[in-house]
């Protein structure tokens, strides 16, 4: 099945759904060095891999930005109940460990395709330690590919269709008014851009008062970025939308063209040596023997962060990295 073309490349939806068990394992490896803490992640994977120091770094600064700005979401002083909607979530485990640490949020719902929560149930129906956090009244249809309990939703839906998004509204109880922070980690960048476009601009509709946290590739036109795309062109992934945005600027400029109030894009270079605490930083550089600067500096400024805030409650004015 094809998601698309860019030039004459493809993307396969089985091959974009294998970058999910990728980031698991990547995300197992870095929990396995001591850079992040994940009580559930190795139950998602079936085969443990050690990645390269520059691979553990990259996730764990991945992991970090979006920790950090998803606790500042959280901590907002609001009296009013939040809610999390995870685009493409694969086997991401936030919602369990949100509530270990106490601070979940009203609402935690997840889309992806059928494929990917049909395996995501039946490893929440499989393990106790993951089913029991969902409370008694929880039901789980690994044929189906859907989880509902009081606080958590998994859902199967192909996010291109903003028809289903509405009624996914609807099934889910998402309540519009309410904070929202959307995540969409490595999932619009492999759609067709006017795909991104619509999704953007539905959530933009929707949700008055939300952040909107897209991670995703920069810069294809270096020969970096050319090789990078190649890459995952061969393994059936293109970057479909890519080329719509391909820079810092452009990544703000999706966020206000599709109605966003405003809009922040820093790289991933930017985020980790000034947004990042350095305390962490020094921590996590400890753990292992690094001398790939030249490659981490390239590859990081191949990966941004871009974020659209609506603020109509005028709750996010503090929000987000440093305004200086």
């Amino acid at each position: 099945m094809e998601r698309g073309h860019r030039g004459g490349a493809h993307s396969s939806t089985a091959a974009v759904q294998a970058t999910n068990d990728d980031a698991a394992t990547s995300k197992l490896s870095c929990v396995n060095k001591g850079y992040i803490k994940d009580d559930y992640v190795h139950l998602f994977v079936r085969k443990q891999i050690r990645r390269a120091p520059i691979i553990n770094r990259g996730y764990y600064a991945r992991w970090a930005v979006l920790r950090k700005l998803l606790l500042q979401f959280l901590n907002t002083q609001t009296d009013e109940r939040k809610q999390i909607l995870c685009l493409g979530a694969g086997f991401d485990t936030t919602y369990f460990q949100l509530l270990d640490e106490g601070i979940p949020p009203h609402l935690y719902v997840e889309l992806d395709f059928k494929e990917v929560t049909s395996k995501k149930a039946a490893i929440i129906e499989h393990y106790s330690q993951l089913r029991e956090k969902l409370g008694p009244d929880a039901s789980i249809s690994r044929e189906k590919g859907e989880v509902a309990s009081s606080n958590y939703m998994l859902l199967p839906i192909d996010i291109r269709d903003v028809q289903k998004l509405d009624d996914m509204i609807k099934i889910t109880q998402l309540d519009p008014s309410l904070p929202t922070f959307i995540i969409a980690e490595c999932v619009l960048i492999y759609l067709d851009p006017a795909s991104t476009r619509s999704i953007a601009g539905w959530a933009a509709s929707k949700f008055s008062t939300a952040i909107f946290f897209l991670y995703e590739q920069i810069n294809p036109d270096d020969a970096f970025g050319e090789q990078m795309i190649k890459n995952l062109e061969s393994r059936g992934c293109a970057l479909l939308g890519i080329n719509a945005t391909p820079t810092l600027v452009s990544k703000e400029r999706l966020f206000i063209d599709q109605g966003w109030q405003r809009s922040v894009a820093w790289d991933m270079l930017r985020i980790y040596d000034e947004f990042i605490d350095i305390e962490e930083r020094r921590r996590i550089e400890r753990l292992e023997l690094f001398d790939e600067f030249e490659e981490w500096h390239m590859m990081q400024e191949h990966y941004c962060v871009a974020y659209g805030i609506n603020d109509h409650k005028g709750l996010f004015d503090n929000f987000g990295f440093s305004k200086d």
